[in-house]
């Protein structure tokens, strides 16, 4: 599968062609995507899905006004109608004090570093139904694994192109692997679901198929059977798999567009401890083979390995260039932006530092508690932090898993959570946010 390159030409003509059109100054971003996706159910073929996309984004301003506007259409007739239109917009939009591009001092200068991101090997729609087909008939071979809901297998390549009208222009492209697999385990006519999928940015890093389907049909036999709890407090872990959504609250808080409306329940506690001593939240944008690396943010600003999270102290927010004007800080280089819009805010590539305890050593030092492994329908309220979540897992007992569990809410004050937060060793790099499993003492858990 292949996709014609676009001309190099192709951004520098349309802000050339925005700022003859009246705009000061102006942005341009290009996005190719080629992917290829085949799913099977009980070991035949059941989809196949092919995309290659090519689209384009411009952002302009007119003064401090702005405007942005996308097409899939490429030709030279509807780049013309798109620069007119976009500075048209943009003169007849609301001013925005803090509209406008990047500090150039800020900008992530060539050549940039090469992270790895990109695997040129292919998998062929033969390939990809064979290895779903392994992970399935893997999982189904688990004992107890009633049925399946499909394997599926896929394969991308994404490249990202942004120029500006003051002199940044940068290219990063990555390419992404990914196996999973969904079964359904059955017991005394109850049944329960599990799986397991992973991604990767080298095919040769992607988990072996039988290896993926394994897991997952462990994990639907694990589930079979749960009980209903009494409302209790009591400890309660996070598995590592999982124990990311419990942060993610506080990675959103520290969002500068958060802090300047003033709707974060961390909006004071900049320089302060908010999780335990010894706990570092590190973003790293620079990991090799990293799925959430980058060598600059989606404004051209220069990206750097930082600690969000020094020794349990909050050290910075996550900045774009219109957070950091309203707040009179500077961009972080956490801009983030599709084609259309102007950028928000994330991360890179985020993870909790491990510590000396394993998630047996977790259990045993708790003694009795619950080891959530599935969250659905987290609610917060960001002003306050208060949380809660519907939670399934186990029920352990003398350090050693009891039985399973399903129906649960846990409930808190995130402030007071994070004050509690143990963090485990067993950290993974499975994705662009990994923790290492997280226990709290004393815990409001709701069941029957």
């Amino acid at each position: 599968m292949s996709s014609d390159a676009l001309p190099d030409t192709l951004l520098p003509d349309l802000i050339a062609a925005a700022l003859k059109a009246g705009a000061d100054a102006a942005e341009a971003v290009s996005a190719q995507r080629q992917s290829l996706s085949v799913g099977v159910r009980n070991g035949v073929l059941e989809d196949v899905e092919r995309e290659e996309s090519r689209d384009l984004g411009l952002r302009v301003f007119v003064g401090r006004r702005q405007a942005t506007v996308s097409a899939s259409d490429l030709s030279d007739a509807t780049r013309a109608r798109l620069v007119e239109r976009a500075v048209a917009m943009a003169k007849l939009a609301p001013e925005d004090p803090y509209a406008g591009l990047a500090d150039e001092t800020l900008l992530a200068r060539g050549p940039h570093p090469d992270l790895d991101q990109y695997d040129p090997a292919e998998r062929s729609a033969a390939q990809l139904q064979a290895a779903a087909a392994e992970g399935e008939a893997a999982a189904l071979a688990v004992p107890g694994v009633a049925r399946s809901e499909g394997g599926q297998a896929s394969w991308s390549t994404s490249r990202w192109r942004h120029v500006t009208s003051h002199g940044f222009d940068g290219v990063h492209r990555g390419s992404a692997f990914s196996l999973g697999v969904g079964v359904i385990a059955e017991k005394d006519g109850a049944m329960e679901r599990g799986g397991e999928g992973r991604t990767t940015r080298h095919l040769s890093d992607l988990p072996g198929a039988a290896e993926v389907g394994l897991v997952a049909g462990q994990r639907a036999i694990a589930r079979t059977g749960p009980r209903k709890i009494a409302s209790t407090t009591a400890t309660v872990i996070f598995e590592n798999r999982i124990a990311g959504q419990v942060l993610s609250p506080l990675v959103g808080a520290i969002g500068g567009p958060s802090i300047a409306r003033g709707t974060s329940f961390l909006k004071d506690k900049l320089g302060q401890r908010v999780l335990p001593e010894g706990v570092d939240l590190i973003d790293d944008p620079l990991r090799p083979r990293g799925l959430g690396s980058a060598p600059f943010d989606d404004e051209g600003v220069a990206v750097q390995r930082r600690k969000l999270v020094d020794d349990g102290v909050i050290t910075t927010w996550l900045l774009n260039t219109s957070s950091a004007a309203q707040l009179g800080l500077t961009s972080t280089g956490h801009a983030s932006r599709g084609l259309a819009g102007p950028p928000g805010v994330s991360t890179h590539n985020l993870h909790l530092e491990p510590h000396e305890l394993d998630l047996a050593s977790l259990m045993a030092e708790a003694g009795t508690g619950l080891l959530v492994t599935s969250m659905f329908g987290p609610s917060l309220n960001g002003n306050t932090g208060d949380w809660s979540a519907g939670v399934s897992g186990f029920w352990f007992e003398g350090g050693e898993i009891a039985y399973p569990v399903s129906e649960i809410t846990v409930a808190g004050g995130l402030i007071d959570l994070y004050a509690r937060m143990r963090p485990g060793s067993d950290l993974e790099f499975r994705g662009s946010f990994n923790v290492p499993s997280l226990s709290f003492d004393r815990v409001a858990i709701a069941g029957k």
